[in-house]
């Protein structure tokens, strides 16, 4: 019959203190990093230590046998779902798209300043009452200096919403450029630094949960920017990581970072900017085309000289001086039709056309923030998915604290009993009179 060591059940104990232990180590280290951002609760993973092989002759039919040994630590395992991962940064791109969008088209209304009387519609109104007060008093000096002096003030308001909206468009494109040229820059280099790191370690047969860590929240970090992908094509644990629907990846397995680079749709932050100088671009045109229907209006009646100078916003200037202005066609005393022609303006294509173009950019900016909000909301669903399978609960590390300890006290009570017969076995077996 195979002899079995006395001190098999030593070391059996010894192995599940230890593996508790660990255990409890695994659990300390989830507690300690409970609010620390991006941390992926970890699992101490046991199992059947490899059993002790029993030549033929150790059981009573004369077969061989296998001896249980204990337990050991397979593995550390991050608790992480990757297929939440990928949905977390897709919804997560399209958020920092939408909140980019929302805030910038907010920032487009707010340069309107509507309503209000020293807003574009406050100014216009006053335009046309600057008329009608000339066509009562055709021959007065002080009125021909109003209608000139309110006439100055609405193409000074033009001109300036024109160059606030291009501000606007200029400072999305420097925010575009110090965002791919600095911030992207930053994430593909620390990406590839860790890259680099996780792949040492898989090869060396180690698992680098807190340099997984460290490289998904980079990746959500990015994902916020614009489009991310990853893959593993050589099976070590370095992510080749494209971005933006650029040509190359923005970090390969190899070690190599290839940026900058051209983005054909970046998404997220970047292609909201990039959009949003469009859209500018197109209330722009749209404000030059008010700018044009009063021009055309106001000289078509006027005659010549023309009244107003120029077709766009960004040109738009008064053209006539007190002795240039007409009320009347006639040029007679009293004469009032062109004064009375051009105050009947009000409320009619010009007035219209101004007020579509203030409705179109609060409607645009109104779904901005209703899709922003629904965004939110599903990314901060997403966000509490993710944590239920990511994230620490204190109370479940307590109970798993409690579990392990209760564990680890009942092998070192059997260290203890083995211990015992043990030094009955050698210090008093064959003792007489004991």
């Amino acid at each position: 019959m195979t002899s079995i060591s006395s001190f098999s059940s030593l070391q059996t104990s010894l192995r599940s203190l230890l593996a508790h232990q660990r255990s409890l180590d695994v659990t300390s280290h989830n507690i300690a990093n409970a609010q620390t951002a991006g941390y992926t609760r970890q699992e101490a993973v046991l199992g059947a230590a490899l059993p002790l092989e029993l030549s033929a002759g150790a059981l009573a039919n004369g077969r061989g046998a296998q001896l249980g040994q204990g337990v050991d630590v397979v593995a550390y395992r991050r608790m992480r779902d990757a297929f939440l991962d990928l949905q977390f940064r897709a919804q997560n791109m399209a958020l920092g798209e939408r909140a980019t969008l929302a805030d910038g088209l907010a920032r487009v209304e707010e340069q309107l300043g509507e309503p209000s009387d020293d807003a574009l519609s406050g100014l216009m109104a006053q335009f046309w009452d600057s008329w009608e007060a000339l066509a009562s008093a055709p021959n007065d000096a002080a009125a021909k200096a109003t209608v000139i002096t309110r006439g100055q003030a609405l193409a000074g308001a033009l001109r300036d919403l024109d160059a606030r909206l291009s501000g606007l468009a200029d400072t999305a494109a420097a925010e575009y450029a110090s965002l791919t040229a600095n911030e992207v820059a930053d994430y593909a280099a620390q990406l590839n630094s860790l890259n680099q790191a996780i792949k040492e370690q898989t090869a060396l047969g180690r698992q680098p949960n807190d340099l997984l860590d460290q490289r998904d929240l980079l990746l959500d970090k990015l994902s916020e920017l614009g489009q991310v992908s990853t893959s593993d094509p050589d099976g070590d644990g370095a992510l080749d990581i494209s971005f933006g629907g650029a040509a190359l990846p923005l970090v390969d397995g190899a070690g190599t970072v290839n940026w900058p680079q051209t983005l054909t749709s970046p998404g997220g932050k970047l292609g909201a900017l990039a959009s949003l100088q469009t859209q500018i671009g197109t209330y722009r045109t749209a404000l030059d085309g008010v700018a044009n229907s009063l021009a055309a209006g106001v000289n078509a009646v006027h005659g010549t000289p023309p009244f107003f100078t120029g077709t766009t916003a960004a040109t738009l200037a008064v053209g006539v001086d007190i002795t240039t202005l007409q009320a009347g066609t006639s040029g007679l005393p009293g004469a009032n039709d062109i004064a009375r022609a051009v105050g009947a303006l009000r409320s009619g294509a010009i007035d219209q056309g101004y007020a579509a173009f203030v409705h179109g950019i609060a409607a645009d900016a109104a779904e901005a923030n209703r899709q922003q909000r629904t965004q939110t909301s599903i990314v901060g669903m997403l966000d509490e998915r993710r944590a239920s399978v990511s994230g620490v609960s204190l109370d479940e590390e307590m109970t798993n604290m409690l579990r392990f300890q209760r564990g680890y006290q009942a092998s070192a009570r059997v260290m203890s009993t083995v211990d015992e017969m043990l030094d009955q076995l050698i210090n008093r077996t064959g003792r007489v009179g004991l």
